[in-house]
């Protein structure tokens, strides 16, 4: 029951921020003197309405996002009714439609931040001093803490037949600091890990502290295919393992007062925006991964999810009481739907951003050289290359569903 709450939420959760985003189109626009004529919560057939001024509000039956009607939008547009001609949209200046069409994913910024600084001052943020991938690790020191396994293959969760721990097998425990490897020094958990790399396989001599007393342990390292420290999507080679992680010796999580929560949320912001740059980025090449998921393969956690695997993780982190986990979800999607938004391709507001600004910068260059300006741009000519954009981003949601029907992402063993 508690994982069907979780999901619901979510879903609901996701449903809110669509129609703020919606909302923050309309109210921009309004604020502008644009004729809105209708805002709705959901598509397809209406259940509720009610008009206030020259605008319908309502909901509809399938509750998949919303929508809000701004007269004019572009200059094809038929729906600009007699004495409405200086309220349409497109007739007024770039930086007023620059906002209005910005506003949506400005409206999941904000929810993002809000949500971070509230996480900031009640449970904390990542502690930046901690690392979280293995090259930052290397001013951690060595302080170690047994897995079950290793995979041979990749790094996932543990299953049948997989190898035992060799730092299991060989008895070291958590809080144990490795000092030494083969006799070569280590003080930190990056030498660590470049020493153990570079060992070949097999038995080796493991110096470490326990209670402040040096000990060693006869260890036999176990052969893995892993990529580059500090670039996980390198090519994997040959390299040993321990089989250990960092121990958590340093706070994993920073509480911060309600005026230090503003640096925290915009330093964890900016850094947000690196990894969701480098997530796009990587979409493309994660597509044969969603299709070997569907076919059979494993899931790789690395790959896109849909709004449905979103509202599953979101149900595993409420089933198993791990709000922060629910909370971050909600965070991470609001901030990678406000800059996909902003993508400079029709029909995302972004590409309506990028042609008023085209046409801006091209009236004004006309103008230097002397030559009539061209007016505004056609958007009946780019429909090829709308449907186009509309074509891959519904396939390729498509792949993302089913992907997460059959084989979803879990966080949490169930």
């Amino acid at each position: 029951m508690s994982y069907l709450l979780g999901v619901v939420l979510f879903a609901l959760a996701i449903l809110i921020s669509v129609s703020l985003h919606e909302a923050g189109h309309m109210l921009t626009a309004k604020a502008f003197g644009m004729k809105v004529t209708r805002y709705f919560v959901g598509f397809g057939p209406t259940l509720w309405s009610f008009r206030r001024g020259e605008t319908e509000y309502g909901i509809k039956g399938i509750p998949l996002g919303g929508f809000c009607k701004i007269v004019g939008m572009t200059p094809q547009d038929d729906d600009v009714e007699p004495g409405d001609e200086k309220r349409a949209m497109w007739r007024y200046p770039v930086w007023k439609r620059t906002i209005v069409m910005s506003a949506g994913s400005i409206t999941h910024f904000a929810l993002a931040l809000v949500a971070l600084w509230i996480i900031a001052v009640s449970v904390g943020l990542p502690n930046p001093k901690f690392p979280t991938t293995e090259a930052g690790y290397r001013a951690e020191p060595a302080v170690i803490a047994p897995v079950p396994c290793v995979t041979v293959d990749k790094v996932r969760a543990c299953q049948p037949g997989d190898p035992a721990s060799p730092a299991e097998k060989a008895q070291l425990k958590e809080g144990d600091r490795i000092t030494a490897v083969n006799g070569k020094p280590v003080s930190t958990w990056g030498d660590m890990l470049d020493v153990v790399r570079a060992t070949p396989p097999g038995a080796v001599t493991v110096t470490y502290l326990r209670d402040g007393t040096s000990q060693d342990a006869r260890v036999d390292l176990a052969a893995v295919q892993r990529p580059p420290l500090g670039d996980p999507e390198g090519a994997t080679s040959p390299v040993s393992a321990l089989g250990v992680v960092l121990s958590p010796t340093t706070p994993t999580r920073v509480e911060y007062g309600p005026v230090a929560a503003f640096g925290a949320t915009a330093d964890f912001t900016g850094n947000m925006a690196v990894q969701t740059a480098q997530a796009m980025q990587r979409i493309p090449q994660k597509v044969p991964a969603l299709w070997d998921a569907i076919t059979g393969g494993e899931r790789d956690v690395d790959t896109p999810i849909s709004v449905v695997g979103a509202s599953r993780l979101g149900g595993e982190a409420v089933e198993n009481n791990a709000w922060l986990v629910f909370f971050m979800l909600f965070v991470s999607l609001n901030f990678f739907i406000g800059v996909f938004n902003l993508l400079p391709l029709l029909p995302l507001d972004g590409g309506h951003i990028a042609i008023a600004w085209f046409e801006r910068a091209r009236s004004w260059l006309y103008a230097r050289i002397g030559r009539s300006d061209p007016g505004r741009v056609d958007y009946l000519k780019l429909m090829p290359f709308t449907y186009a954009v509309i074509l891959i981003g519904g396939a390729f949601t498509l792949l993302t569903v089913t992907a997460d029907v059959i084989n979803p992402i879990t966080l949490f063993s169930r």
